[in-house]
């Protein structure tokens, strides 16, 4: 709306200067008023419009109309100002005194009528072209009459179309009557419900928004911009719309109610949020279960708050509950790219690589340029390919986000568990000594902050060829050999082990 109105004032001021010579300068006025000033003030403001000045300008049309208030030409130019400054409803209010002092002035009936005609009102922008027709052949008269046709029947059948719930229809020929009347509230009006029909609820908020400055003091519009808001799940938006509408009307009875309702999750919401940024995972999952249970009708309000709680449980490194609150949201809405994310998160803590990939490509076919998705894809391709080679953290039994101590301590229980000292028979001494290998290794790996970081982006610094790939060197690793930190007893004694650190 503000940027057709800046369109419109820069078409005014362009047609400035053929303004002021169309003008009959000589004004003659009314015996008894000081005709004198008040045309001095006129011909100081058409110098100052045209200059670009229009506060300026508008103060001398002021004064020439308070020196003589049948002055229709400083009626026409103080409209034209507020035409320029996007003013059109002070506009119209001069037009009209032009046409009721100079029922014969074209330029006037012509701008009054592409008012009208702006504002959908179609009887009066219909008079006025044929006034002007009237009085001479006029091109521009001519088209406008033309085109307030099919206008007029386009009108009549949306309306049809929205009884018969053609909203889709209706909406193609209100785009038409609204590109010709953009300041008429009850079309705009109409667009938004047809739109709301049919689920586009930001096209049915876009086109109520501009009705709260072509109506005045619109209640209505604000609350229903609230509740579209608040379908939509942004609790936020539609807490500022319900308070535009309480600004208007602090009594408004149906505004309050949803005012109390909205704020109240509103709090409940924003606690959560705070809780989340401490790290309290448990509290944070409550409180947002406290939300649910407060609004559970609102689809896309469930939507964002499941996603939330499956967050939490990826946070605090709960897979199997983070898959569960995510699938709720896939079961209402089987597109959510951000359930999606997350449930590859949980995957890959799970250590099923191969699901996180999964997850990851049915997000791509959804959104292939949704942000941070296809380096996410790449790097869990990466870690699934690792996976089928060797993963340390599966080795060891531990999530990716295990510390030190967690790593370590994993180890030394699987360590004695696989020694080789506990077992008698060749074969299994080779499996158990195969398996102490990876034991020791994962230890190494996941205990070593460089090493680990390597690992967890996709490289093993333990491979020989995936160093030699990168352009490093590491000599293989040997829990047998010595300058290691471990000491390993293999007689027949069994339970000989022994750990440095």
């Amino acid at each position: 709306m503000k940027s057709y109105l800046k369109k419109y004032s820069r078409r005014i001021l362009s047609q400035v200067p053929i303004i002021l010579v169309l003008l009959d300068l000589h004004y003659e006025g009314v015996d008894g008023l000081d005709k004198a000033e008040s045309q001095k003030h006129l011909s100081r403001g058409n110098q100052l419009l045209n200059a670009g000045q229009l506060a300026d300008a508008l103060t001398q049309y002021h004064a020439a109309i308070d020196n003589d208030d049948r002055n229709y030409q400083a009626y026409y130019m103080r409209a034209t100002v507020y035409l320029a400054m996007g003013k059109a409803r002070l506009a119209m209010p001069d037009l009209n005194q032009v046409v009721q002092l100079q029922p014969n002035f074209v330029q006037a009936r012509m701008q009054r009528g592409n008012l009208f005609l702006k504002m959908g009102r179609f009887n009066e922008a219909h008079s006025d072209y044929e006034a002007v027709l009237a009085h001479e052949d006029n091109a521009q008269a001519t088209a406008k009459v033309d085109e307030l046709r099919p206008l007029r029947r386009n009108v009549i059948k949306a309306h049809q179309l929205l009884d018969g719930n053609e909203n889709a229809q209706a909406i193609t020929l209100l785009n038409e009557v609204i590109e010709s009347c953009p300041w008429n509230a009850d079309y705009r009006e109409m667009r938004s419900t047809a739109y709301e029909k049919l689920g586009d609820l930001r096209r049915a908020i876009s086109d109520l928004k501009p009705t709260t400055m072509l109506r005045l003091d619109n209640t209505r519009a604000f609350l229903k911009m609230s509740f579209l808001w608040y379908n939509l799940g942004e609790v936020e938006q539609s807490l500022a719309e319900i308070r535009e509408c309480l600004k208007l009307d602090p009594d408004h009875q149906e505004c309050y109610a949803h005012y109390k309702n909205v704020k109240k999750l509103f709090k409940t919401l924003e606690a959560a949020k705070k809780v989340m940024q401490q790290n309290d995972w448990p509290e944070a999952i409550n409180k947002f279960r406290k939300a649910l249970k407060q609004e559970s009708r609102v689809g896309a309000l469930n939507v964002e708050i499941q996603l939330k709680i499956c967050e939490c449980y990826v946070k605090d490194n709960n897979p199997k509950e983070a898959l569960i609150e995510c699938n709720k949201v896939i079961e209402i809405d089987d597109r959510n790219i951000p359930s999606l994310l997350l449930m590859s998160e949980a995957h890959t803590q799970q250590a099923d690589y191969e699901q996180a990939v999964e997850d990851l490509q049915k997000a791509a076919s959804i959104d292939e340029n949704y942000p941070g998705l296809g380096e996410k894809l790449k790097k869990a391709q990466k870690m699934l390919k690792q996976s089928q080679k060797r993963d340390y953290y599966k080795i060891l039994g531990v999530p990716r986000n295990a510390d030190k101590r967690t790593v370590i301590k994993a180890y030394r229980t699987l360590a004695r568990e696989w020694h080789p000292d506990n077992f008698q028979g060749e074969e299994e001494k080779k499996v158990a000594e195969k398996k102490f290998i990876e034991i020791a290794a994962a230890k190494e790996v996941l205990t070593d902050p460089e090493m680990r970081k390597k690992f967890d982006a996709g490289a093993d610094p333990l491979d020989p060829e995936e160093q030699q790939n990168s352009g490093h060197h590491h000599q293989g690793f040997n829990p047998f050999g010595g300058g290691g930190g471990f000491t390993f007893h293999f007689g027949g004694g069994g339970g000989g082990f022994h750990d440095e650190f």
